[in-house]
């Protein structure tokens, strides 16, 4: 460190009012906090003054421990990191926080993380951090154990620092950049930034959100509020010409890890999301790649989320962080974190609706193109326009609406609007004949032609079999062409499966809302010359996931019922078979059931069901349908009454009851098996041969595709719903009896529904299905037993029953009023 450096710290340093308060949880040990007034020397010749807002959290339990300093994000302040420090301290560690300069209640302007500002300010915080007795120190009498993190904004100041002061031990650098410049002038056919494409969109969100906000801060000094006079100035300029100046270049190059990546010797973590068009994977893959080289640890996490939204994960980057500076900073012999982390979107857990996210892991970090597929493209040449002013222009991504690309993966596309008519060339890939998990940033050759030279937008879909179509990730990669000729497009970096019989789709458009595009009207031809080049990690691994408690206790439920079955199987059983209901497979005579509770809820019910019928249990909640096929399937014991099967009574375990396929009061499955597994499981507890289970039948009526593989836990209620049906028609039983099998299921699945159980009965077996709805009894059954408050209305052909409309109104009107 410069002699300089150690005269300003001594003397400019100090804790002007140090304030002291205390922060507790109700369960948590009590965390001191004391506030700080640190003054700083910064600017190209250590001539300006800032008074930076900071505050310290001490170690909870410990004397003296390693620091770390939480920088927090653009437009942000010390106050959006103080749940993190809190828990920090509580684990140990001794915390900085600070408001940079030019925000919350610290003085200065905004400079980008400059190194001759935000750099130096940081390198006199940890001059501040070495002189407190509650921080561990290395050999050094001003060198501090400390390690930096700090999310976009505050991830590149922890990158910089590192970079420009060796006393920095470990960082953890999340959602940020590697080179400024190449962020804000995307360029996918080359490394300068000069012949980009303006990020136009971001960068005014950028620079607008250095504009005061009416609070204690300072007073704004620009145009740009608290910005640096020359930024605003660059800004504007590009702003207005939408192309950089070798000045805008450089000046972002400076604020940029990019630039000093070889100097980088600190353990590094970085975080980036998989929603984000600011800070793309991109810049992460190229600063892992640079600090590698360095010889120091690297480890890459992709999370879900990211600048446009979505699922931060703020719980696991957390404990990824604190599990990082536990090794590095404590050296605790922690298990070193695998080298690549990614977080994948296994569906929707119907228990929770909550999206679940599990983590995929390799042990090496294989960057963006690894193991490469070659995916063919079809697609003719193609004319797209630009069109005059650059409107209307697609959209691919919108700052804080990244989360719906999520719900694009899950089947909800088309909630953003995405390329206009006449703008865009699309060249498909044929169906895949197997599953395709892309990892990292695709690339394919194209050939464009025309009067002008074209800024195009890259973009890759997904393509359903039947031809809906939705963004992979809501991203896309600008490129400028000459006039004529021919370049590889880098496609943006993502981790996304396609699944069998899915088609891969690339897109190039002429606009897109993010960027500057020319106003000037123009027409290009568009071709590709070469496949898509499809980089995948077969190595990356997801663990189970862990099961519900409950799930435990399912063996001890098992036994316990197999002991009370085998009590039950050894009691002398009469089964007197009526040989004239040989051929008849249901019948129920004065079946009564009244619950301890004192409601009757079936009354002296009386039905017959005959060969090939498809009967409808009609009548509104509560009229006792569930309770009726409960005590048809043996769950529960009438009070009176009998049931007889194919003329055989039903009680618990009774063998006729192989002949009766069920679903009665919605589907119960082991949530952490797959589909299939469910239906197989299920299966092989009947103890019949695999033969006999007509699979293939009951998927094609599932009709679940993919997701069949997928956990149960992950499924919409309408999928949870199907594979019950699937279920209980596996093996193809004489009597199938279906509780509402239509909830859940949208217009064109309970039209199938309605052909499929139509057709079941053509073959001679019967189906009795329950509903509350008329018309649906009345579309899809033969025949109908209307109830009410347990009892039967009335009973007949269903063209019978809706003819007498009136008088079944009656007589519900005459049960009601019985009640009452």
């Amino acid at each position: 460190m410069p002699r300089r450096w150690a005269i300003t710290a001594a003397a400019g340093v100090l804790a002007v009012g140090g304030g002291l308060v205390w922060a507790a949880a109700d369960d948590a040990p009590p965390v001191r906090v004391e506030h700080h007034r640190i003054q700083v020397v910064d600017g190209p010749d250590d001539d300006q003054r800032v008074t930076l807002d900071a505050s310290f959290f001490p170690p909870v339990g410990h004397r003296s421990a390693p620091a770390v300093m939480l920088a927090h994000g653009f437009g942000g302040s010390k106050d959006d990191t103080r749940a993190e420090a809190e828990e920090l301290a509580r684990a140990g560690y001794a915390v900085l926080t600070w408001s940079a300069r030019g925000f919350g209640r610290s003085t200065g302007e905004i400079a980008l993380d400059s190194p001759d500002y935000e750099v130096k300010d940081t390198r006199q915080l940890i001059d501040w951090l070495a002189r407190r007795p509650e921080v561990q120190r290395d050999p050094g009498a001003a060198d501090p154990r400390v390690g930096i993190a700090g999310e976009s904004y505050g991830g590149a100041i922890a990158l910089l620092t590192a970079a420009h002061d060796p006393r920095v031990d470990a960082i953890a650098p999340q959602q940020t950049w590697n080179d400024l410049a190449a962020v804000l002038f995307p360029n996918a056919t080359g490394a300068q930034p000069r012949t980009g494409v303006f990020k136009k969109l971001w960068a005014g969100i950028f620079f607008t959100a250095g504009s005061p906000d009416n609070g204690p801060g300072p007073a704004p000094s620009t145009a740009c509020g608290r910005f640096l006079p020359s930024l605003c100035e660059m800004y504007q300029e590009v702003a207005e010409t939408g192309r950089p100046t070798d000045e805008a270049v450089r000046v972002l190059r400076r604020s940029s890890p990019a630039a000093y990546a070889d100097r980088i010797k600190a353990p590094t973590l970085l975080v980036q999301g998989q929603t984000d068009s600011l800070f793309p994977l991109d810049q992460a893959d190229a600063g892992a790649r640079a600090i590698a080289r360095n010889g120091v640890p690297v480890s890459v996490a992709w999370i879900q989320g990211g600048h446009d939204g979505g699922d931060q994960e703020t719980g696991r980057v957390r404990g990824l962080v604190r599990d990082w500076f536990d090794r590095h900073l404590r050296r605790n012999g922690q298990a070193a974190p695998p080298a690549f982390a990614v977080s994948r979107t296994g569906g929707i857990d119907s228990s929770t609706q909550e999206v679940v996210i599990q983590a995929a892991t390799a042990s090496t970090y294989p960057g963006l193109r690894a193991n490469v597929r070659d995916v063919p493209l079809a697609g003719r040449e193609q004319t797209v326009f630009n069109p005059a002013g650059g409107t209307p222009a697609s959209v691919s991504a919108l700052p804080g609406l990244g989360a719906l690309g999520a719900l694009d993966g899950l089947g909800a596309g088309g909630m953003l609007p995405s390329d206009i008519p006449g703008q865009a060339a699309t060249f498909d890939s044929r169906p895949l004949d197997r599953p395709l998990h892309l990892t990292g940033a695709p690339t394919v050759r194209i050939r464009v032609s025309g009067d002008e030279d074209a800024a195009l937008f890259a973009k890759l879909y997904d393509v359903a079999p039947d031809g809906r179509a939705a963004p992979a990730r809501r991203l896309a990669a600008p490129l400028r062409v000459e006039k004529s000729g021919e370049v590889t497009v880098t496609l943006p970096p993502m981790d996304y499966r396609f699944d069998r019989g899915h088609r891969l789709r690339l897109v190039l458009s002429t606009t897109d809302m993010g960027f500057a595009t020319s106003p000037k009207p123009a027409a290009h031809k568009v071709a590709v010359v070469s496949g898509l080049s499809v980089p995948t990690v077969p190595a990356l691994h997801t663990p189970g996931a862990p099961l519900p408690g409950w799930v435990w206790g399912l063996p001890l439920a098992a036994l316990a019922l197999a002991a009370g079955l085998l009590v039950q199987g050894r009691r002398p059983r009469r089964d007197s078979p009526d040989p004239a209901l040989a051929d008849v497979p249901l019948q129920i005579t004065g079946l009564t059931k009244r619950y301890r509770n004192g409601h009757l809820a079936v009354d002296d019910l009386s039905l017959r069901v005959e060969q090939g019928q498809v009967l409808g249990l009609l009548g509104p909640n509560g009229a006792g349908k569930t309770t009726t096929l409960r005590m048809l399937m043996g769950l529960i014991h009438p009070d009176a009454g009998e049931i007889r099967i194919f003329g055989h009574r039903v009680r618990p375990g009774a063998p006729v009851l192989a002949r009766l396929g069920s679903f009665v009061e919605g589907p119960g499955f082991l949530p952490h098996l797959s589909g299939r597994d469910n239906l197989d499981l299920y299966w092989r507890a009947t103890g019949r041969p695999a033969a006999d289970a007509h699979l293939d039948e009951a998927l094609a009526i599932a009709d679940l595709g993919a997701a069949l593989e997928r956990p149960v836990r992950t499924y919409s209620q309408g999928m949870r719903q199907r594979l019950a049906i699937a279920q209980a028609m596996l093996g193809l039983p004489d009597l199938l009896v279906l509780d509402e099998p239509t909830n859940g299921l949208d217009p064109p699945q309970i039209r199938e529904m309605r052909d499929v159980l139509v057709r079941y009965a053509a073959t001679g077996r019967t189906v009795i299905v329950s509903s509350h709805l008329l018309a649906e009894v009345e579309q899809t059954c033969t025949h109908a037993v209307v109830m009410s408050r347990g009892r039967r209305v009335a009973a007949g052909p269903v063209a019978e029953i809706v003819g007498t409309r009136q008088r079944l109104e009656d007589a519900f009107l005459e049960i009601i009023g019985e009640g009452t």
